[in-house]
């Protein structure tokens, strides 16, 4: 593997963080990386700060193909993509130096809208109603309709992201393994009049999945991008697929994503 020595450190601007912040700079430095500025010029990326932190830091490095990313916990609380807190980051920079290093790949989701902007999400997409209304989608699969979804909206979530807002609609937690992406339901209407399957459902790597959003009132559908959220103006479709981007990070040994799952939640 390449020699990766520079580090570029990111976290929000959360009282206390500097100081901490110091210390980590100072302990990577004695141990011979560089601690870098720019984040395009890192090969090692660490955001600081949490499972949020971490996915601000994919996103706004632009999911770099070419670079490790890795997560440190401030107060030792539990996190699916931080094997790392601020009292083992030590451990951390020896097992980038001495140790055969375990790597953790994660997939990504790729999401076209209208056949223009295109985005990633390393934990999910959901797509809103707005207002106090029922959006209602058209959902496609590999061009073939496969239902009329009316209620609150959808989610598409990444194997890795389907630990956090596809779990609390409960929807399947999966294996990151797998090459899949899961589409579920957030309060769909089901009557004599409206029909969805009801419940969530997992489709191969391959599958092109297409949301055609009906324009009926919903002029202005949320797209929810990993914890970020925007309002489209008249958004028509909405294409995802599974990327061949993968997000890589170091994983510490005997801590894998089922170990982490039962951690957090268990």
């Amino acid at each position: 593997m390449t020699a990766r020595n520079n580090i570029y450190f990111y976290y929000l601007n959360n009282q206390g963080i500097e100081d901490k912040l110091a210390a980590l700079e100072d302990l990577a430095i004695s141990n011979g990386f560089n601690v870098v500025e720019d984040s395009k010029s890192a090969n090692i990326i660490v955001s600081i700060g949490g499972d949020g932190a971490f996915l601000q830091a994919v996103r706004k490095t632009d999911f770099r193909q070419d670079c490790l990313y890795m997560g440190i916990n401030r107060f030792g609380e539990a996190g699916l993509y931080c094997d790392f807190n601020m009292d083992n980051f030590g451990e951390m920079l020896h097992t980038m130096q001495h140790e055969k290093l375990e790597v953790r790949r994660f997939p990504v989701i790729h999401t076209n809208l209208d056949g223009g902007t295109d985005f990633y999400c390393l934990n999910e997409i959901s797509l809103r109603s707005a207002i106090i209304k029922s959006i209602v989608i058209d959902v496609f699969i590999d061009d073939n309709h496969f239902e009329t979804f009316r209620g609150d909206g959808l989610i598409v979530a990444t194997p890795t992201g389907s630990t956090g807002y596809n779990k609390s609609t409960n929807g399947a937690v999966v294996d990151p393994l797998i090459p899949c992406f899961q589409v579920s339901e957030l309060a769909s209407i089901n009557n004599n009049r409206y029909r969805t399957l009801g419940s969530s459902f997992i489709l191969h790597k391959d599958r092109n999945l297409r949301l055609s959003v009906r324009q009926d009132g919903n002029d202005y559908p949320i797209i929810g991008l990993d914890n970020e959220a925007y309002s489209i103006r008249n958004i028509q479709d909405v294409t995802v697929t599974l990327s061949d981007k993968v997000i890589k990070t170091v994983k510490l040994k005997n801590n894998s994503f089922w170990d982490r799952v039962k951690r957090t939640f268990l």
